[in-house]
């Protein structure tokens, strides 16, 4: 049996199947995953939590944004980057984190990459958001791909600029994140609200 691609939640509004399993879902859902995000900061704390979340829940990432943010300066890039051996053991010592010293020394390193990237990091991730009329919006979960030439493209860049954690799976998911793409299933209430 195939999975439903909407729920009609409690408070009546239909939703994508998957952001009905928890509060933190709905809310992520409903006010921030497919809408446009701009700002070095803003977009540099998604590309870090999208390569946190590899191989884990997102749900799990979002319970611990808050303390993500405040071991990490509120993802301030400069502030990110003078981290140093001793910030990183820091890190690996917060339970309130996902302590994983690769995806950790990986976040130092991008703040650092970041900041000599020559292109705003902004400037340079929106460069790949495909045309929105040639990204058809999806009407079912089979329908939302886990890459795209676009976000293949873009991991493709951010390596070769030296990122790392960046590989077109997390690209597609940032793409989706910061609303590059709208990947909201058709029938969805915020796929209703952002067609109109």
């Amino acid at each position: 049996m195939a999975e439903p691609a909407v729920t009609t939640a409690p408070d009546g509004r239909v939703r994508c199947a998957w952001a009905t399993s928890a509060p933190e879902y709905v809310a992520y859902h409903d006010d921030e995953w497919g809408v446009p995000l701009h700002g070095v900061a803003a977009l540099f704390e998604r590309l870090s939590l999208e390569g946190f979340q590899s191989g884990l829940s997102w749900l799990v990432i979002l319970r611990k944004r808050p303390a993500f943010r405040a071991a990490f300066a509120g993802f301030d890039p400069a502030a990110v980057a003078r981290f140093t051996d001793s910030d990183v053991a820091r890190l690996l010592g917060d339970a309130g984190i996902v302590r994983n010293r690769s995806k950790i020394e990986a976040t130092v390193h991008n703040a650092r990459v970041v900041l000599d990237l020559g292109t705003p990091l902004d400037e340079l991730l929106w460069s790949f958001a495909p045309d929105p009329q040639r990204h058809p919006r999806p009407a079912t979960i089979d329908a939302v791909p886990a890459t795209t030439p676009e976000s293949t493209a873009m991991a493709k860049e951010l390596k070769r600029r030296g990122l790392r954690f960046v590989g077109p799976t997390t690209c597609y998911a940032l793409m989706q994140a910061a609303g590059l793409v709208d990947d909201h299933i058709a029938e969805c209430w915020r796929a209703a609200r952002a067609d109109r």
